[in-house]
């Protein structure tokens, strides 16, 4: 290659890299061409690159087919990394079983985005298949390699084989603390969430507790209803200077606080709060709907729209679903009519579930199902299921049967829908349709599970039991 071409190409890699529109990376393209530079490896990853950044995956696939020396291993971590962050999970497998044909051996920028597409194509085979390539070629020493191990045991719910990973670690960052807070919590295993933050905090300043550590630890004391926990943690975010100005934690105590059922301390927590999203807005929305308070969700959804804040599709769940606990009827209607002209989106299958949950429980039996027959997506079995529970509330057996025989399609083997029709037939003393219904649940096996409590009972009451015998 002459020193003309030679400096044509370093000018078109330097540009490419700086590409910043399809434009520019288009017109980049082009001068490649116009000056016979293709094929060449710098210009095609380049390009690679630049495409794959611009989330142009569609022509980044084109110019890697068209690569003839595809021997470096940035071109196939480009391609495998994009198609992860894509969500385009099958595609990254895909290629990085072509990979494996070439007879390529993986780096430790290869990996990490192989568990990622593993969790997303929810199949843990792929996911130990790619630890087992950590452990043979000695990538456990990277901390990014080590931590998508970790990640994804976690979201596996795996958590004794993240144990042992995050035991063996090397080294440990706090994304590492966080992955495994995170993954207790969300396996249900809240005390073993408490314990790792305790234990974060006493490596005496070696590892600092960051402003992603604070909200899951949150979220697992609040889904284990253990307000002292709840109330540590708290304190933890006061006494530290900093965290008492972030808004994912201040939004995480609402909600917390809310779901512990201590709403007066998730006013306090939104009142005093400095800085406030739409996520703020819309978890206080739900809190005062959890509390059947779906006045006070309403003054502070007007509130929330008068301070300038859009609703996005979430926050019209949240106002909805309040509306529908506490049977405020016409502002729901009003609400839900206006998604479109006020908003700008269209109702999703979630607005849809909470108008019939409202209409249901009202009564509007009738409006309920137009609802639902009017719907252009899939009807999911929750939505015929809140239909059911209003027709057993309002003792309605004609649109009763419409629903339960719904049900009975799409859960042929659910129990409680069979029960919900019994009951309506009982209620209305029509025992012939009742004894069809009976023999048909013992025709298929399904038994109505019996009623049981989780509360403990003291100890005195077991004693009073035993002395009685």
């Amino acid at each position: 290659m002459n020193c003309a071409l030679l400096d044509t190409r370093k000018t078109l890699s330097f540009l490419l890299r700086s590409c910043i529109t399809h434009s520019e990376a288009l017109q980049c393209h082009a001068q490649s061409f116009v000056q016979a530079l293709l094929p060449n490896t710098i210009l095609q990853t380049d390009l690679l690159l630049v495409y794959s950044k611009l989330g142009l995956l569609h022509e980044a696939r084109k110019v890697f087919d068209k690569m003839l020396h595809r021997n470096n291993m940035y071109s196939w971590n480009i391609m495998i990394a994009s198609y992860a962050q894509s969500c385009m999970y099958s595609d990254a497998l895909m290629v990085f079983r072509e990979f494996k044909r070439c007879g390529l051996r993986p780096d430790h920028y290869t990996l990490p985005p192989l568990f990622k597409a593993s969790v997303g194509v929810d199949s843990a085979c792929i996911g130990s298949m790619c630890h087992g390539l950590v452990i043979r070629l000695g990538y456990e020493g990277y901390v990014v390699v080590a931590n998508s191990v970790l990640e994804f045991y976690a979201k596996f719910g795996a958590m004794p084989q993240a144990c042992c990973v995050f035991s063996n670690m090397f080294c440990r960052d706090s994304l590492a603390w966080n992955l495994m807070i995170w993954g207790f919590g969300r396996a249900g295993l809240y005390s073993d969430a408490m314990c790792c933050f305790r234990e974060m905090q006493n490596l005496n300043g070696m590892m600092r507790v960051d402003f992603m550590t604070l909200p899951s630890v949150l979220n697992a004391c609040g889904k284990g209803g253990d307000l002292l926990k709840v109330r540590e943690v708290h304190g933890y975010v006061v006494r530290s200077c900093g965290f008492d100005a972030d808004a994912a934690i201040g939004n995480a105590l609402i909600d917390v606080y809310g779901k512990c059922g201590f709403l007066n301390d998730s006013e306090k927590v939104f009142r005093t709060m400095s800085c406030m999203n739409l996520v703020t807005w819309t978890t206080m929305i739900s809190c005062y709907g959890v509390h059947g308070k779906g006045e006070e969700s309403l003054l502070l959804f007007k509130k929330m729209v008068d301070e300038g804040f859009r609703p996005n599709p979430v926050t019209i769940t949240a106002i909805l679903a309040s509306c529908s606990r506490s049977g405020l009827i016409d502002q729901g209607k009003h609400i839900f009519s206006s998604i479109r002209s006020d908003y700008g989106f269209e109702p999703t299958v979630e607005h849809y579930a909470c108008m019939v949950d409202l209409l249901s429980r009202c009564g509007y039996l009738v409006e309920a199902l137009q609802l639902l027959e009017s719907m252009k997506s899939s009807v999911t079995g929750s939505m015929w299921g809140a239909l059911l529970a209003g027709c057993v509330m309002h003792k309605n057996v004609e649109i009763g049967e419409i629903a339960a025989h719904r049900l009975f399609q799409l859960e042929p083997n659910n129990a409680s829908n069979y029960v919900a029709l019994c009951s309506i037939y009982q209620s209305l003393g029509m025992v012939d349709s009742l004894s069809i219904i009976k023999t048909k649940m013992r025709d298929l096996g399904l038994v109505k599970s019996p009623a049981s409590s989780w509360i403990k009972k003291p100890d005195y009451l077991i004693k009073k039991q035993i002395s009685r015998k």
